[in-house]
């Protein structure tokens, strides 16, 4: 039975693991580990993805991650490329590293985000490769010891996550590692690395569906509107770049794309800036902040025109086709 397409959705959270060919090692010695995360710093940052948690094992590694600017499938390709030429360089090997299909998760952040956090961050402590907190505050080889404070890996969203533990960094970290340690007696959490084909299960109300997909970590809400967007991406050519939807857009509304940009609240260039968002944004996977520059608005502008855009798109034939290719 071939698997299911992977959702690589902007925006949203990933939880990505990558194992070794036929599992064995893909870092030997410490000296791959530090290439590998002097790559996986600069991918971070020059591609707009941001990484919440991360650790490296001995033949797979754990990322959770929020691309926002170039979708996660792209961000992988040059993370795995890139590392497996420098390893096979370094170890005069040849052939494949990594299994054919990374696998990722897509989650929904308010009940499993922290959850995410702590899970990747125990992995070294589960699998033995340090014995106690105290050891992983310090090891170098996981995300939990830069939250700490004990190194930095630039492109790690480290704020973001101590935010949710307080304002003071230092009191913060006392309270991360405190839910840390909550976790230890958990194990391995099946939900947390999932994996497969979607299911689709009735709960025997029509108008109630619940529904679940393996391929995320989420309430029956949330699953439901992420599949649906990503039939509709898989459904049309979400290699549309985004300077050519502003134009096609721009050309079947009578406005030039300088007018767009250019402060202004006639109502052509209000439809077009709303059909712009509601194809780039909703129905392609831009960022919102992607969409807001090509269009000068602000992003929240992109939201609330993306609501208005869909009425116009789906009443007009002509910008119906803007997104076919």
């Amino acid at each position: 039975m071939p698997r299911a397409a992977r959702i690589d959705i902007l925006g949203v959270l990933q939880h990505v693991m990558v194992r070794g060919i036929e599992r064995r090692n893909i870092f030997l010695d410490d000296a791959d580990r530090t290439l590998f995360l002097q790559r996986l710093s600069f991918l971070l940052q020059e591609m707009g993805t941001q990484c919440l948690a991360w650790s490296l094992m001995s033949n797979h590694f754990h990322l959770l991650v929020r691309p926002t600017r170039e979708r996660l499938s792209s961000f992988m390709r040059r993370l795995l490329t890139g590392y497996a030429v420098t390893f096979n360089l370094r170890h005069r090997r040849t052939g494949h590293l990594f299994q054919n299909r990374y696998k990722s998760i897509v989650c929904e952040e308010d009940p499993y985000f922290l959850e995410l956090v702590r899970y990747i961050h125990l992995n070294p402590l589960r699998a033995g490769l340090v014995t106690d907190v105290d050891a992983l505050d310090r090891y170098p080889w996981s995300g939990h010891s830069v939250l700490m404070g004990a190194r930095t890996l630039a492109g790690q969203n480290v704020a973001e996550v101590l935010a949710c533990f307080g304002e003071r960094t230092k009191a913060a970290q006392e309270t991360y590692r405190s839910f840390i340690m909550d976790g230890i007696d958990q194990g391995r959490r099946e939900e947390f690395v999932g994996g497969g084909l979607r299911r689709v299960q009735r709960s025997g109300v029509e108008e109630d569906p619940a529904v679940y997909d393996e391929r995320v970590l989420g309430s029956g809400a949330f699953v439901q509107r992420l599949v649906e967007e990503h039939e509709v991406c898989r459904s049309v050519s979400s290699a549309i770049p985004l300077p050519v939807i502003v134009r096609r857009v721009a050309e079947v509304l009578g406005v030039s794309p300088d007018e767009l940009r250019a402060p202004g609240r006639s109502k052509r260039i209000a439809e077009a800036r709303s059909a712009i968002s509601y194809v780039a944004y909703r129905k392609m996977g831009y960022s919102g902040d992607a969409v807001a520059r090509e269009l000068g608005i602000t992003r929240s502008g992109v939201c609330r025109r993306a609501v208005a855009g869909e009425v116009l798109v789906r009443e007009d034939e002509r910008l119906r086709t803007v997104f076919q290719d």
